[in-house]
């Protein structure tokens, strides 16, 4: 027997992939980005002369761990407006 929850359904449609592969593509350069901050921070920390930006930089990067939400909640809003025909010009 099949359990199939309709809630779960997405028809993936050619627009619901390209839309699906640029928020994925939107993520990773977010990820990216926080990988480098992070990075860039940690460097600066070595220097003492620059360890105030290296702080700047650790703030910086802990902000933009609150875009990776961001970005999945929109696609997710703008995936289930394409599935209800909302997305309609």
């Amino acid at each position: 027997m099949q359990n199939r929850d309709p809630s779960l359904t997405l028809p993936l449609g050619h627009e619901a992939l390209v839309i699906h592969n640029r928020y994925e593509t939107a993520v990773l350069v977010n990820d990216f980005l926080i990988g480098l901050w992070f990075t860039l921070g940690s460097v600066a920390f070595l220097f003492p002369a620059y360890e105030a930006a290296g702080a700047w930089i650790f703030l910086i990067a802990s902000v933009q761990y609150l875009v990776r939400p961001t970005i999945r909640l929109t696609r997710k809003i703008h995936m289930q407006r394409l599935q209800q025909g909302g997305d309609q010009p």
